[in-house]
């Protein structure tokens, strides 16, 4: 991901606000902003896109940000919160077996916003998009009293079949492409406030910078997506509400159980270590995080056995018969830990 911000991201400065320019005005910093997607036959400027779907079909998703609940703006510049709106929408189409072509974003700001947020915003969109082909083709803009980030995103299966979260089956590999507890240990060092929001800045340097700006600005495999669907995956999701939420969802939508290996997870927790200890927390604030932690948008997926692995996948468990009913365990026993995020309960 290249950053193209401004030299004052990702806290932008102040100065001209939202409320001094008309929506044309403020429409006006944000498109050139913006890469055109391969896939783009007519982007922003007219009542609707026009995206080219070449097989017939094509994936969509969409997911919502909004402040203080998803993000809070004393910790996340506008460029933040645009990776962390793109990522999010992409790995949801990339755990499809899809790949991205664009993005619909409408946004809710009040006036007292700076116009360097926004624009921070587009740039964070943008260099998300721009190097797997994809870019914004429009959306709306809207005053209001917080702001909410709303996406639709797209993308293409280029003729395969979708992955979905049912097809797992016992004796299939359990594999995860990208890194597990990082987005978790961010968030808790932020809230903490063992860490501060310049440790995660482009370019921050620290024991702590991986850990932060892996929560303000996570990188999600994008690309494992098609690749383990070229492989044969079985089933696939993108893990946005902890490994083990997520992977009892897959496993509620196979009727089958997952079993989690400790073992394969530990590098995992190692990496972890020095936010550990920034924190004062125990040796087993590591795995909860690995095990629970959220927004890392990593992929889960299920291969057949002896299949090989896309290069971005580790295998981390087994699918076993759910003769107690679908479910997940670790080393073959209940979890430990809560099982992760959730909207309504937190």
């Amino acid at each position: 991901m290249t950053d193209t911000t401004d030299a004052g991201d990702p806290r932008e400065a102040t100065g001209a606000l939202v409320r001094d320019l008309s929506e044309t005005e403020l429409l006006a910093q944000i498109f050139p902003l913006l890469p055109r997607g391969r896939a783009t036959l007519l982007g922003p400027g007219d009542d609707a896109a026009v995206v080219a779907a070449p097989d017939g079909r094509f994936v969509v998703t969409t997911d919502v940000l909004v402040q203080d609940r998803h993000f809070r703006r004393r910790w996340s510049s506008g460029y933040d919160v645009g990776v962390r709106a793109a990522v999010q929408n992409l790995a949801d189409v990339a755990a499809m077996g899809a790949v991205p072509t664009a993005l619909v974003v409408s946004l809710v700001v009040p006036g007292d916003v700076e116009v360097a947020w926004v624009t921070g915003l587009a740039r964070g969109l943008a260099d998300v998009c721009a190097p797997v082909g994809a870019t914004v083709v429009g959306g709306d803009l809207s005053g209001g009293d917080a702001l909410v980030v709303a996406v639709a995103a797209h993308g293409d299966l280029e003729g395969r079949d979708p992955v979905t979260r049912s097809g797992a089956r016992p004796g299939d590999v359990v594999a995860h492409a990208g890194v597990r507890g990082r987005s978790a240990a961010g968030l808790a060092l932020l809230d903490s406030g063992a860490a501060a929001p310049a440790d995660g800045a482009p370019g921050a340097a620290g024991p702590l910078a991986p850990y932060v700006a892996g929560y303000l600005r996570p990188a999600a495999p994008l690309a494992a997506g098609p690749a383990a669907a070229v492989a044969g995956a079985t089933a696939m999701l993108d893990v946005s509400d902890g490994l083990l939420r997520d992977a009892g969802r897959l496993a509620t939508a196979s009727g089958v159980a997952l079993d989690l290996e400790v073992a394969a997870l530990a590098a995992d927790g190692e990496a972890l270590v020095p936010a550990v200890r920034a924190l004062g927390r125990g040796a087993g604030a590591a795995l909860a995080w690995v095990l629970s932690g959220g927004e890392d948008h990593g992929l889960l997926a299920t291969f057949p056995p002896g299949a090989p692995l896309p290069a971005e996948f580790r295998p981390v468990g087994t699918v076993r018969v759910a003769g107690g009913g679908p479910g997940v365990t670790v080393d073959g026993a209940p979890p430990e830990v809560g099982p992760g995020w959730d909207h309504f309960r937190g």
